[in-house]
């Protein structure tokens, strides 16, 4: 793609984690220059383990990263100075960090009028605004992780659901402060948060009980709006997912597996007949399933018109068709010089997939490229580098 929707924004990104990498990771795929400052040890999201391992590889491409001592006067100077050259400000530590830091809201709109300022939050203004929060926290506090689990044992989701959504939402902001910028020429403060997020992911949960007058079970215990949509175990113990949530699905499916004596059964005529003796239902077909082969199955689902899902591990997704053939996945070069296949935004811009511009960073690889265009000369970048404030090549 010759050029991007952001060609010609500046991103300052001073982030860690999946939330503030993620907002600028949009950024960075839409066109934009994203500049990421990291400590001159490096982000420590870098040395993560375990769930934690994918996190820097997976948000973190096309940008650039500048170690930078921020707690010295001079790398503070230096990072101000980057800032005046910013359209877009990414940050997301703990309240009253930035501030310290002399890289406040005030500060930076002071020198720069233009910047949007974005603030990835665990809560937005109020009582709980001091607080801090993780994806965990705020799932629990906001009816996801009760919704997800059995009675009695809240379960959070098993993927950053609100860190991702939450940087998607700041990038939303993002977009619609530089639209704004457009006329006015003035920045906006914008802020996004996890537990408001997360809020809106059970918004349909709390208007189910506003209009039924009952409050919504737990998905394991929900009672379902169809009556076939469900897990079931095939021959040889495989495991998909099949719905049918039209009598069209319905009459289909019938037909499919040989069970026209459940067409010719008038008490279950319609979706609501059926969801009303759900539990037979699913018995029988559990064991009529229990005969087919999934694999089998799956094409002739597909050709009937009726939704299925094998039930997959993140790490099969490597190989799956779709995304092969789709150019879902695309060749992301690391930090070490490999490669590895990354799903990508999404989204396409006229047919085309948004994909890596950038290897992801060594840390410091382009403080020397970035501080030149500040006005560092080599000497002053080697000196600050002798001192410990720079980190770079």
């Amino acid at each position: 793609m010759s050029s991007l929707p952001l060609d010609g924004i500046r991103v300052v990104e001073i982030s860690h984690m999946v939330m503030g990498p993620t907002c600028g990771m949009i950024l960075g795929d839409l066109g934009a220059e994203v500049i990421k400052i990291e400590p001159t040890k490096g982000d420590g999201t870098r040395r993560l383990l375990g769930a934690g391992a994918g996190f820097f590889r997976t948000f973190n491409r096309n940008k650039q990263s500048i170690a930078v001592d921020v707690d010295t006067p001079a790398g503070k100077d230096a990072v101000l100075k980057l800032l005046d050259s910013a359209d877009v400000f990414i940050e997301n530590f703990k309240p009253g960090r930035m501030d310290s830091l002399g890289f406040g809201y005030q500060a930076v709109k002071a020198r720069n009028p233009k910047i949007v300022y974005t603030t990835l939050k665990g809560f937005l203004a109020g009582p709980y605004d001091k607080r801090l929060a993780l994806d965990e926290v705020v799932q629990m506090m906001a009816g996801l992780a009760y919704m997800t689990g059995p009675v009695g044992r809240p379960l959070r989701a098993g993927s950053s659901v609100n860190d991702i959504m939450g940087g998607m939402f700041g990038a939303i902001g993002i977009l619609a402060a530089l639209n704004e910028r457009n006329r006015t020429g003035l920045g906006r403060e914008v802020q996004s948060a996890l537990y408001e997020n997360c809020v809106l992911l059970a918004a349909q949960h709390m208007q189910q009980y506003v209009v039924t007058g009952e409050a919504a079970a737990p998905m394991p215990n929900r009672i379902s709006a169809w009556s076939i949509y469900d897990v079931f175990t095939f021959a040889g113990g495989e495991q998909m997912f099949v719905a049918a949530t039209g009598d069209g699905q319905w009459r289909a499916l019938c037909k499919l597996i040989g069970q026209q004596a459940l067409l010719d059964d008038q008490s279950l005529a319609t979706n609501n007949d059926r969801v009303l003796q759900r539990p037979r239902l699913l018995a029988h077909l559990g064991e009529v399933f229990a005969t087919f082969d999934a694999q089998a199955l799956a094409p002739q689902l597909e050709a009937n018109g009726i939704p299925f899902a094998p039930i997959r591990k993140p790490e099969e997704l490597f190989d799956d068709a779709h995304l092969i053939e789709s150019g879902g996945l695309a060749k992301l070069q690391l930090e070490d010089g490999s490669y590895t296949d990354m799903p990508l935004l999404p989204v396409s811009l006229d047919g085309q997939r948004l994909g890596p511009r950038r290897s992801i960073p060594r840390i410091g690889e382009n403080t020397r490229e970035v501080m030149r265009g500040l006005g560092y000369s080599d000497a002053q970048i080697d000196e600050l580098q002798h001192a410990g404030v720079f980190r770079g090549e």
